[in-house]
């Protein structure tokens, strides 16, 4: 027992009075909430990058300074943003705490280092700089997978349990590959073809963060639409189809075999088509209106098919025609950040206000400032949130038809609108928190109660 009252532990963390109803396993929110303000800022900092670039990357979208801009917008905002979401995820949907609370903060720090000095780095052509951030990735990854492991050896969860496995996988490798690159860069270690940097965005965003999403979606779909379709074979497909032909295509493009790329990105979109019907078939079975979640959603999944469509598109024309095959195939990793990006956001909006929600409950405050009971919706501006909509979707959609069509204007609008709507989702889920905090810490001196000094921050 503490002056605070009963505390319990999750994973090696403690959480002082955990709000009836919250599974013991689940962390404190303080965790996956700092992963995902870390990604919010990487994506504004991406964001900005791309409209620095925009004359780079209309002329050359392999050049150094187009893919610091990359790795800033993918491992810095979304890499650091789901990894935030998955540690929050695994407990719920496994009913195993992580292994340990430390060991997440371990990871946070050094993704957080890795990511932002690897990108750096490689803008400024500083090998140091590179090399240490290519070290802190693998750390970090390392303590992500030891950490996640144990919670993901539980059997009989399903197809949500066994996406997060292979994305898990694909996390690991997609570091290791890019610590590869980083040493090539440094020393010439190998024999490196042109397309490796594609193949490892291929698999990155495929195998690895796409994985991620299309199993948990499995998860988060039923229980945000109030939709549960029969079967779930079409979400298990989705999920091996989209992996394996993601690896597959991205050795076929690592060693050059045309073959072995083109019957890889094929099952890839196999998958991701296998992955827009099973969604077709939750907004059949919804019983929830329309709302501004299932804008997202729907919005992420056209992204989904304009990646699938401008890669394959890329895979037909990059040998005949290099120039308009490389330009499509930036447009079609731009969609496939669009399809993550939107999809990110959109249920962040549904997932970070109970986190929230959980943390004021911890803490005493259950009451809106009306007398009311206090509710999710209570806890952003759903005005903001429509504007964050508009931004990232417009963001997401120049930055892809910028890089298909050599075009800087666009480009550097896609990065306006991307910086816009992540500033305004991370403002918008924490303003009203950070309102509702002083407030009560306002009362409690007013009456004079013992203020909780955490309690005039953002509850985290």
């Amino acid at each position: 027992m503490t002056s605070l009252g009963t505390e319990e532990k999750s994973g090696g963390a403690i959480w002082a009075n955990r709000p009836p109803g919250i599974p013991p396993v689940v962390p404190p929110p303080r965790i996956p909430l700092a992963f995902l303000a870390a990604g919010a800022f990487g994506l504004l900092a991406a964001g900005a990058a791309w409209g620095w670039v925009r004359s780079w990357a209309a002329r050359d979208p392999s050049s150094d300074p187009v893919v610091a801009a990359v790795h800033l917008g993918v491992l810095c905002g979304l890499a650091m943003a789901i990894f935030g979401a998955t540690h929050q995820f695994v407990p719920v949907i496994t009913s195993r705490p992580l292994r340990s609370a430390l060991l997440a903060w371990a990871s946070f720090a050094s993704w957080l280092a890795g990511s932002w000095l690897l990108a750096l780095g490689i803008g400024t052509e500083e090998p140091a700089m590179t090399a240490a951030g290519g070290a802190a990735l693998g750390v970090g990854a390392v303590a992500v997978a030891w950490n996640l492991a144990k919670p993901l050896g539980v059997r009989g969860k399903g197809a949500p349990v066994t996406g997060l496995r292979l994305a898990l996988a694909g996390a690991v490798l997609t570091t290791f590959l890019g610590v590869a690159f980083v040493g090539d860069r440094q020393g010439n270690w190998f024999s490196l073809v042109p397309h490796v940097d594609l193949a490892m965005g291929v698999f990155g965003l495929l195998a690895w963060l796409g994985t991620t999403y299309v199993g948990v979606a499995q998860k988060l779909w039923p229980m945000f639409m109030l939709a549960h379709p029969p079967g779930q074979a079409i979400g298990r497909v989705a999920l091996w189809a989209l992996w394996v032909g993601a690896a597959t295509g991205s050795a076929g493009l690592v060693w050059g075999l045309n073959a072995l790329s083109w019957g890889g990105l094929g099952l890839a979109a196999v998958g991701m088509a296998a992955h827009l019907i099973s969604l077709w078939a939750h907004l059949g079975h919804r019983h929830r209106p329309a709302d501004l979640y299932l804008a997202f959603v729907v919005t992420s999944a056209v992204f989904g098919g304009a990646a699938t469509g401008l890669g394959l598109a890329a895979a037909l024309l990059i040998h005949p025609h290099l120039r308009l095959g490389s330009d499509l195939a930036a447009a079609a990793l731009a969609s496939l950040g669009g399809w993550l990006l939107v999809a990110l956001v959109g249920h962040a909006y549904k997932v970070v206000p109970f986190m929230l929600w959980a943390s004021f409950r911890s803490r005493g405050i259950s009451s809106h400032p009306s007398g009311r009971q206090l509710l999710f919706r209570d806890l952003y501006d759903h005005r903001l949130a429509a504007v964050s909509y508009l931004a990232t979707t417009a963001g997401a959609g120049f930055l892809a038809f910028g890089l298909g069509a050599a075009s800087s204007w666009a480009i550097a609008s896609g990065g306006a609108g991307i910086a816009i709507g992540a500033t305004v989702a991370a403002a918008n889920l924490s303003g009203k928190p950070v309102v509702l905090a002083r407030q009560d810490f306002a009362s409690r001196r007013q009456t004079n109660e013992s203020p909780n000094p955490a309690a005039s921050s953002v509850p985290l």
